[in-house]
């Protein structure tokens, strides 16, 4: 297991990605003030997103459903815990987009690469009720992934 988003693993035989991008801003909002510099004062921490770009080679490693599952995900609206393989625990995050382009097709138009990028964004604000939860149309997909 490389990571796990909610119930959702990522590893060779569902999605493995290639890079695990990370930024977290903080914010200085600023004043203008006359003949100098303007002033700036700390108000907390900003947006933090993680980004994970892939290739998913469909027969040889990964499966194409793995991508519906997390767009299944996403369309819930719900957070999802956040753990690393070796057991480090990220916060909650959301997803906030997913792109894949699909090269190299079977005849029947499936394809044998698909390249993904997974933008996640942090929300840790004590909300319990966006959880994410097994239950319904998006727990039965992850099971047949899983």
């Amino acid at each position: 297991m490389m990571m796990s988003l909610g119930m959702f693993v990522f590893s060779l035989e569902t999605l493995a990605y290639q890079e695990f991008q990370r930024q977290t801003d903080w914010r200085h909002g600023s004043t203008s003030r006359i003949g100098t510099n303007p002033a700036r004062q700390y108000l907390g921490r900003g947006d933090d997103s993680i980004t994970l770009p892939g290739v998913l080679l469909p027969g040889l490693v990964g499966s194409p459903l793995s991508l519906d599952t997390l767009r299944m995900m996403a369309d819930t609206g719900k957070a999802w815990p956040l753990i690393e393989g070796t057991g480090k625990l990220y916060g909650i995050w959301v997803i906030e987009s997913i792109s894949e382009t699909r090269t190299i097709f079977f005849r029947d138009g499936a394809a044998r690469r698909i390249e993904f990028t997974i933008k996640l964004v942090r929300i840790d604000d004590g909300r319990v009720d966006l959880l994410g939860s097994l239950t319904g149309t998006v727990g039965n997909v992850l099971r047949g992934v899983l």
